[in-house]
């Protein structure tokens, strides 16, 4: 066995250098061919694997007519030096990487030809998939995951090379599919077939789609009766909680990795078949596995694939790739991302939430909770509160889009904001303690950018789909638009707030701003596009917002809730106007209204905000090509006005499609040094903005924690001169790297609507 064991090692060695093998394939074959079944492992059994024939005379090894070397005879002498397992495992790992050398481009045809042969003896005579699929039987684990390796390799070999599909392979599948929950082998059955859809995936083949779309099509029917079995299984049996069943978690994760790269196959692929939109179209049924007693990493895993297919992003972390450009439109996907959420607010309606336990620990990848004995520093597991909060809030776009009338969106904003609102109350410690209902986007996202501004563009799009909803309904009715305000911050989705609560996060930095820009791991220019255009039109509920920040900081960290209160009791103290209450789970509050005649000034403003309203600026997307930061295609033009719905839904398509570039290390180093420079020279912001107010204020705004006289100017509008001194650095960076061209697209459009605002500001009289 030892002389065994070495001849393997040789042939190893020569493969992982891609060496010609010079001996006769069948006597590579001999070497290579794996025991039938698991019992042959067993030292006693050891010489009847059918890879070893005696001859009729003593001393010679024969299979056919080929001649064996001599020094195999004697590998009995020294049974006990080598482990029969060990054997095995270099058997499995030789073939694998065999496999891998044929498949790959830069080996000689030559060599691939003589690794060919080997494998199709290993085929068709020593029957290698039926050996394979065997091992899974076996209690090794090792050995049974190494088998499941070398299977998926040679499958996807048989597929690409010769476009067959193993029958052998197909039929254990659709037995282990059948017999579930009974099979001990579906796990395996599972893990191999993510394999091999993982590797056509990143096969760099042109008919990569046709070759998925032939390897799926045995299992479509099957795997979505199989999908329905799953979900259907009642686990109340299982009682033990502190022991969970490692066989159980094992095939649920196993299975939602399969559905993964599913649902990812249909994204980058093109494919429409039924096993890749099961997800969507049943989810009903699977939401039920929140109170299943199994581990908690599997219902993570669960909650965060359904966040992954609303956001379109499924399968970016399995493939390490973004997604490819929408070339060719899914015929299916608003049906089914449709029936998803529905689905889920459905469930949600029915208690979904309620159901869904959050531990009070924060937990490592793996599952296990952080342990720490200062108590104070824990905080509840924000992973789960984000990704579930992130899914309703999702679902909850996907219905208000689908929905007609202003009181059927009203009515399920309502209901569902206020379930997430409770959910999130619930959960969240005194450190994350929520004083104003919109402050919850930036508690729960604020360690991770891009579930914050996926949530922050869902938000703003709810926000615009019901504001244009809502004002065709009121038309000119005051009070019914003084309503409406009331209930955007009643919900938590006022975007005016939840863009402040960001910029406060991040200290008012423009850097950090412009990082944002850059990156391409967000959508946040799609969304800070989106806000800025909104702001054109709606600079007098955004100074009343920012009044509200101020005079919240100015009273020594008393609730948001509780100013906004007094703000509007002052307000409207000597008017008649009906007062329209803001209900939350801890405070009652009234909030200021849009439109308050006294902040509009005369009635030539009034009616230069109302045309200001009037301007929607219609998007051009240019050619996206920017492979140079040279490039000098535009981005978007914001210049024209239109108020057209269709011409709105053409926006919203094209924004979509913007993608970013990020920028390599040296381009990245040159940024940052011209950013810091300027950054020296207005480090000063908070004193000079403060002597353009007042001189007498420049003092006390010189600090953060400022108690000017809430009657002062500057008391009202500090937050409003730090939000467009942010803005106003953030154009002067912009402008400085394109003229360098050193910012990855180009930023002309961008900055004339920065500019834009920009001149609002001027207009309001607040610098």
């Amino acid at each position: 066995m030892e002389t065994f064991y070495h001849v393997l090692e040789q042939l190893y060695k020569k493969i992982l250098l891609g060496a010609p093998l010079e001996n006769d394939t069948q006597e590579y074959a001999l070497y290579l061919n794996l025991p039938f079944s698991i019992q042959d492992l067993s030292t006693s059994n050891f010489l009847r694997w059918p890879c070893v024939h005696h001859g009729n005379q003593p001393g010679s090894v024969n299979i056919g007519a080929t001649p064996i070397p001599v020094e195999l005879i004697n590998f009995k002498i020294n049974f006990q030096v080598s482990n029969p397992r060990d054997i095995m495992l270099l058997q499995l790992t030789v073939i694998k990487m065999m496999i891998t050398k044929i498949l790959s481009k830069k080996m000689e045809f030559t060599i691939k030809e003589k690794y060919n042969a080997i494998i199709e003896i290993l085929l068709k005579s020593h029957e290698l998939e039926s050996k394979l699929i065997s091992t899974f039987h076996g209690s090794d684990k090792l050995l049974s995951h190494m088998a499941a390796k070398c299977l998926a390799s040679l499958l996807h070999l048989q597929l690409r090379e010769k476009d067959i599909i193993n029958k052998t392979w197909t039929d254990f599948c659709l037995k282990s599919f059948s017999d579930y929950p009974e099979s001990n082998t579906i796990s395996y059955c599972l893990w191999t077939l993510t394999a091999v859809i993982k590797e056509i995936l990143k096969a760099t083949c042109l008919r990569k789609a046709g070759l998925l779309k032939q390897f799926l099509a045995s299992f479509d029917f099957h795997f979505e009766v199989f999908y329905c079995s799953v979900f259907s299984q009642n686990f109340e049996n299982n009682h033990d909680t502190k022991i969970l069943n490692p066989k159980i978690t094992n095939f649920l994760i196993c299975f939602l990795e399969l559905l993964e790269i599913l649902i990812a196959s249909r994204i980058h692929l093109k494919l429409y078949l039924t096993c890749q939109r099961v997800f969507y179209l049943k989810i009903f049924c699977a939401l039920d596995i929140i109170s299943w007693p199994i581990h908690s990493l599997v219902k993570k895993k669960f909650i965060i694939l359904i966040k992954r297919c609303l956001l379109h992003k499924v399968g970016e972390d399995v493939l390490n790739t973004s997604l490819p450009t929408l070339t060719e439109q899914d015929p299916y996907l608003d049906m089914d991302m449709l029936a998803l959420g529905n689905a889920f607010l459905q469930a949600v309606n029915l208690g979904w939430l309620k159901q869904l336990s959050v531990s009070e620990k924060p937990s490592h990848f793996g599952g296990s909770e952080v342990q720490s004995e200062n108590k104070s520093l824990l905080v509840p597991d924000l992973i789960i509160l984000r990704a579930s909060s992130l899914v309703l809030l999702k679902s909850l776009e996907i219905k208000v889009h689908d929905c007609m009338s202003a009181s059927e969106i009203k009515a399920e904003l309502q209901k569902f904001m206020s379930e997430l609102l409770t959910f999130l109350k619930h959960h969240l410690h005194s450190s994350l303690k929520l004083h104003h209902h919109c402050e919850w986007l930036s508690k729960i996202f604020i360690e991770q950018d891009d579930d914050m501004l996926e949530a922050a563009k869902a938000s703003l799009s709810i926000y615009l789909k019901l504001t244009r909803t809502w004002n065709e309904a009121a038309k000119d009715m005051t009070q019914e638009k003084e309503t409406w305000d009331h209930q955007t911050h009643e919900n938590g989705f006022n975007p005016h707030c939840i863009f402040l609560f960001l910029l406060k996060n991040i200290g008012f930095d423009a850097t950090v701003l412009l990082d944002f820009l850059i990156s391409s791991e967000t959508c946040f220019l799609e969304y800070f596009v989106r806000y800025l255009k909104l702001l054109q039109g709606e600079k007098n509920n955004f100074s009343d917002v920012c009044k509200l920040f101020d005079e919240a900081e100015l009273k020594d960290g008393m609730p948001i809730s509780r100013i906004v209160t007094s703000h509007v009791e002052e307000r409207y103290s000597n008017q008649a106007t009906h007062q329209h209450l803001f209900c939350g789970t801890n405070h009652c509050a009234l909030l200021p209204v849009a439109s308050d005649p006294t902040t509009s000034g005369t009635n030539n403003k009034q009616k230069d905000n109302q045309t200001m309203k009037l301007k929607q600026p219609n998007l051009l997307m240019c050619i996206d090509n920017i492979s140079s930061p040279r490039a000098s295609q535009s981005l978007v033009d914001y210049s024209g006005s239109s108020e057209d719905s269709e011409e709105e839904s053409v926006e919203e398509e094209y924004l979509s499609t913007v993608k970013q570039t990020p920028l390599n290390n040296q381009v990245n180093t040159k940024i940052r040094e011209i950013v810091s420079v300027t950054g020296e020279k207005n480090q000063n912001y908070l004193e000079s903005t403060a002597i353009l107010l007042d001189p007498k204020e420049a003092s006390t705004l010189s600090s953060v924690n400022s108690e000017a006289a809430p009657n002062s100017i500057a008391s009202e509008t500090v937050i409003i001169c730090k939000t467009f001194k942010c803005l106003k650095e953030l154009e002067k960076a912009i402008s400085r790297l394109h003229r360098r061209h050193l910012f990855p697209y180009n930023p002309s459009a961008l900055l004339k609507l920065l500019k834009h605002i920009d001149t609002i500001n001027k207009n309001m009289n607040v610098l």
